[in-house]
């Protein structure tokens, strides 16, 4: 099937908003970064838990509501079980930083701040070693994060270090820090200049978060290890993803493009962690790969989630009922992906209605009125219904994949091996496979960055598609630093924006020492990457190391299986192919390293890959390369910090101030609000700042049902006085997302074609009440951890 086809491409492109939503989350990326350049070049003078077992309330797809899956401590066929038998181990962290009055990281918008929580984020922890040699091992990392970072997995690395002996095998060349690429978390925790912009600096307790949380799964994942086996399979998911950049991707040759039936990757790949018992193999774990942006929770959402990855391995960790089962959700060649797959449509002025420009996304020549529109568009929800929806589709897909053992095929062979080393791309040389020499260059973006994508569209008059300069852009982006004539010849097509790459004032801006790392369990290679590679870019890249490692490798007894994860390790925005790039759409424009970036990817990587040769030594003995920045300890903050909590005159903190009402029907959101604090003051990292409790009149107990890592319950804070420190928390459990309400469209109609969830409504009778953990900070910096409890009500 041809894919450059008019029908084909209008009905495959882009995701949504409401107009209301438009209105408000527009503009974020140029705005946010404009009024952060202006801010800081002035600045500078540049310018003159713990939780009770709950029922399952998961959603599932139609083909798996009735299914009896394997349930985790059930012991599983495979339909190959003379595969190698590995040390495995997996654990789970909680990194959920400061949930309010922090800039979220991914729009690039400093009007969004967080304002309280939906679902918490983890670090889901993997690792595979050999079990003869306690050397040979790999740890890969799944972060609820806009991607992998330089200063988290220095941090990381470090305080693996510090644990001693027993953690001496885990270090730079056999761990990877890969980020789901989720827009709705809390930033100020990366490692360069340019993405602490927008969240007014660095955040030390941020950045702590992850790493606490990180280290923390690691240490559960080494304490869990066992002998076991792996198998992987794979399964086609149609509907949770489309290209946002179609017109890009056809810029690639035809002859390749008919290679493929489809403009983005459909495919997911499960890996199946089962360990060995008297009675079989029991699954604990699984870990996939699919390519969806992070982008289903909108520009205008304040409420911390883990997106559409977080939903989906929240769903099938809670469907196993074992709280010890750890269900990763990587990314894969996500760069043109979007998880709004219903289209990207004009929301305002003339065009209102019709799909926007195929070649530059824009709306009567306006870039701001394009926007995506996902499976929930229309609902003024910030893209939470369509958020959970596109998560839902990839826990179905992976679901019946996981219930099928005969889909999957033993990982065999005795290699566990990895390689990591740094490279610098401001200047690196090498040669193409046609024998002509190319070169990177240091880092730069483009005009059409600041354009932003139909995920979320930029401002003022910057356009994608253009390898035009405006003549004001690069006067301030010139301030920053001016391109050399050098610069600009070697980046091509791109016209510099700004000329990150060379600007170390106050320090680097964004990275030009890139990580270089390839991971390998018998016959799987995992590449990491650390940028937003596209489809066909990554699909180039899975091509080259599938083909160097057949001709490579001895020891493999069957044909090589490659996948690809990132952004991990450090950001390095986008990885586009030389093609796409001519084009300078957003992720052309965001490829640092000029037009050659994938192929000095490709090149290094298939250099370095002997090294994972079975027949060689545990680790291989490369050259770290040169090390980058680590800017932990000097990065700007303007970040204020919590100075005071104080109640209200005659209230005590935990106070109700709005209580729940007696009675509410299934489906119904009951709330109630109380005298808050702070969350910044704790972050209650393996806990709860709020739950729901059941009454057992039997045992006459209050039991935990319900916490802030279910999707159900919401915690919100709100300043109400920053002179006297005063502050109110409410908590709402949406008990619509128990028993499949949501899906109700503005007509009271329940939308039948998506299914519905396993909990019904008899399950949720009961008596209730509502619980909020909270701790205050006094003048003198204590903290006082206190708690709230509502009325009693019933759901009848």
């Amino acid at each position: 099937m041809k894919i450059d086809d008019p029908a084909a491409r209008q009905n495959g492109w882009q995701g949504g908003f409401t107009k209301k939503s438009a209105m408000m989350a527009r503009s974020g990326l140029a705005i946010g970064l404009t009024a952060g350049l202006l801010f800081l070049l002035a600045t500078l003078g540049l310018l003159e838990i713990i939780r009770a077992p709950v029922q399952t309330h998961v959603g599932v797809a139609d083909s798996t509501e009735n299914a009896s899956p394997p349930q985790s401590g059930s012991t599983v066929p495979l339909a190959n079980q003379h595969g190698h038998q590995y040390l495995l181990g997996v654990g789970k962290g909680d990194i959920t930083g400061p949930v309010v009055e922090i800039n979220f990281m991914g729009y690039a918008d400093p009007a969004q701040l967080g304002t309280g929580l939906r679902q918490r984020l983890y670090s889901r922890a993997f690792i595979i070693g050999d079990e003869d040699d306690t050397t040979s091992r790999i740890v890969y990392l799944v972060l609820d994060t806009q991607a992998g970072d330089t200063a988290v997995r220095h941090g990381i690395l470090t305080a693996l270090s510090e644990l001693g002996e027993e953690y001496a095998m885990y270090g730079p060349q056999n761990i990877a820090v890969t980020g789901t690429h989720s827009h709705s978390g809390p930033g100020a925790w990366l490692n360069y200049l340019l993405p602490q912009i927008t969240s007014r600096g660095f955040n030390k307790p941020s950045y702590q978060a992850i790493v606490d949380g990180a280290v923390a799964s690691i240490q559960q994942a080494h304490e869990s290890l066992q002998p076991g086996t792996l198998s992987f399979g794979s399964i086609q998911v149609f509907d949770a993803n489309i290209n946002r950049s179609p017109y890009a991707y056809l810029a690639n040759p035809e002859a390749e493009r008919l290679h493929y039936r489809h403009d983005v990757d459909k495919t997911l790949t499960l890996l199946r962690f089962q360990h060995h018992t008297n009675d079989g193999l029991e699954d604990f774990g699984v870990l996939t790969w699919f390519p969806v942006h992070g982008t289903s929770m909108l520009g205008n959402n304040t409420l911390v989630t883990g997106d559409n990855k977080g939903v989906a391995a929240d769903l099938f960790e809670k469907m196993t009922n074992d709280s010890s089962f750890v269900a990763g959700f990587s990314q894969s060649n996500v760069g043109d992906t979007s998880p709004n797959v219903l289209g990207a449509y004009c929301e305002s002025g003339d065009a209102a209605g019709q799909m926007c420009d195929f070649k530059t996304s824009l709306c009567g020549n306006k870039t701001q009125p394009c926007h995506g529109r996902g499976p929930y568009f229309g609902r003024d929800d910030a893209g939470t219904a369509s958020s959970f929806e596109i998560g839902r589709r990839q826990y179905a897909a992976a679901f019946e994949l996981w219930k099928n053992a005969s889909a999957f095929t033993a990982i065999e062979g005795k290699a566990v091996k990895s390689f990591h080393q740094f490279a610098d791309f401001s200047s690196f040389r090498f040669e193409l496979p046609n024998g002509t020499m190319a070169k990177t260059c240091p880092a730069a973006l483009g005009q059409s960055f600041a354009a932003g994508t139909t995920d979320g569209p930029g401002a003022f008059d910057f356009k994608q598609g253009t390898s035009d300069a405006n003549p004001l852009w690069s006067l301030i982006g010139n301030r920053i630093h001016k391109p050399s004539e050098t610069q600009q010849t070697c980046h091509g097509a791109k016209a510099i924006l700004l000329d990150v790459g060379e600007s170390e004032d106050p320090y680097a801006w964004s990275p030009n020492i890139v990580d270089i790392q390839v991971m390998r369990v018998g016959q799987l290679f995992m590449i990491i990457a650390p940028g937003e590679a596209t489809t066909m870019s990554g699909r180039r890249w899975k091509a080259a190391v599938t083909s160097a490692a057949a001709n490579t490798f001895s020891d493999l007894a069957t044909e090589p299986v490659v996948v690809l994860s990132g952004p991990a390790n450090t950001y390095a925005h986008y990885i586009s192919t030389q093609e796409e790039y001519s084009i300078q759409r957003y992720e052309g424009a965001s490829t640092l390293y000029g037009p050659h970036t994938l192929d000095a990817y490709i090149n290094q990587t298939l250099t370095l890959l002997p090294a994972l040769d079975a027949s060689k030594a545990s680790f291989p003995r490369l050259e770290r390369g040169p090390p980058p920045p680590i800017n932990i300890d000097t990065s700007l903050s303007f970040i204020t910090p919590v100075i005071v909590d104080r109640s209200p005159l005659f209230k005590s903190f935990g106070d109700v101030v709005t209580d729940v009402g007696a009675r509410y029907m299934p489906g119904h959101t009951v709330t109630a609000s109380f005298v808050g604090a702070n969350p910044r003051n704790d972050f209650r990292l393996g806990q709860t700042f709020a739950a729901v409790e059941k009454y057992n009149s039997q045992v006459n107990i209050w039991t935990q049902v319900r916490d802030d890592s279910d999707w159900s319950l919401v915690y919100e804070w709100k300043r109400t006085s920053t002179v006297v420190g005063t502050s109110q928390v409410t908590v709402s459990w949406e008990t619509k997302w128990e028993n499949g309400a949501w899906r109700r469209d503005n007509t009271g109609v329940l939308d039948k074609n998506h299914g519905d969830l396993m909990a019904r409504d008899v399950e949720l009778r009961g008596r209730y009440r509502l619980k909020y953990y909270g701790d205050a900070k006094s003048f003198g910096g204590s903290i006082t951890p206190f708690e709230g409890v509502s009325g009693v009500f019933e759901i009848t």
